[in-house]
């Protein structure tokens, strides 16, 4: 967590919360994870699933969590409800930004390798 700490610049770690769920597991749009940001808490399933697509998620959530350090949510009225990234300009280009922490987890599994060049 301290390299996504660094990339992402929250200043405090989260909670984080490992849940096994074989009902959502089978579910093919079942939840693949979700923070909380009063509770500064990430839960991620992990039921049937390669860690390396954990891990994604985690980076995804992480980012949010930054958000969340830097106040992003004090803007948010819906967050959660249905279509909530669809309807709400903020909360959309809030998603898209913690879709794009993706290359984080990218350049930290590219460091761990060896193979990172910047």
């Amino acid at each position: 967590m301290p390299f996504a700490q660094e990339k992402m610049g929250f200043d405090r770690p989260p909670k984080l919360f490992l849940k096994q769920d074989k009902k959502n597991a089978a579910n093919p749009m079942g939840k693949t994870g979700f923070y909380d940001p009063g509770s500064e808490a990430i839960t991620l399933f992990v039921t049937d699933r390669h860690p390396k697509d954990i891990m994604r998620s985690l980076s995804h959530e992480l980012m949010h969590h930054a958000q969340n350090c830097n106040g992003e949510f004090e803007k948010v009225s819906s967050m959660g409800e249905q279509g909530y990234a669809q309807s709400d300009p903020h909360l959309r280009t809030m998603e898209i930004e913690a879709y794009k922490a993706s290359i984080v987890f990218r350049d930290w599994e590219d460091s761990c390798k060896g193979t990172i060049y910047y």
